[in-house]
């Protein structure tokens, strides 16, 4: 018997596919594939399915987190490519968190809020 699990995906809700496919490319992800209603979405070796899919209470309560080595620079280069102000959407500071990562907080064009963080040292209890 072979129970290999080879790759698990979230489907991310979008309210204006078009537009959330254009910012996520942007952002430097690539679409290798879509369709009208759904596109495989991915940067390097990860990946997420995005979805034609406006259901505001759904959306509004959905995150997503990406893990990348330097969230500094990930940081810098979102604020820089300017996507606040084309997009509407929001982008908070980079900050350590006690989970022992360092993240900022992205919404999409339709609000799902992104999570991009790094891995940073446990700090030692007091």
């Amino acid at each position: 018997m072979n129970l290999a699990a080879i790759e698990i995906k979230a489907f991310v809700p979008a309210s204006d596919f078009g537009l959330s496919k254009a910012f996520y490319v942007e952002l430097g992800f690539e679409i290798p594939w879509s369709s009208e209603d759904l596109a495989y979405v991915r940067h390097g070796e990860t990946s997420f399915l995005l979805q034609a899919f406006n259901e505001p209470e759904f959306i509004k309560n959905y995150q997503m987190h990406l893990l990348v080595e330097n969230v500094d620079d990930w940081h810098a280069r979102v604020v820089a490519l300017g996507v606040a102000a084309r997009y509407g959407v929001e982008i908070g500071e980079p900050q350590d968190q006690p989970w022992a990562m360092r993240d900022f907080t992205l919404s999409d064009p339709s609000g799902v809020l992104w999570r991009v963080a790094q891995n940073i040292p446990r700090k030692a209890a007091a």
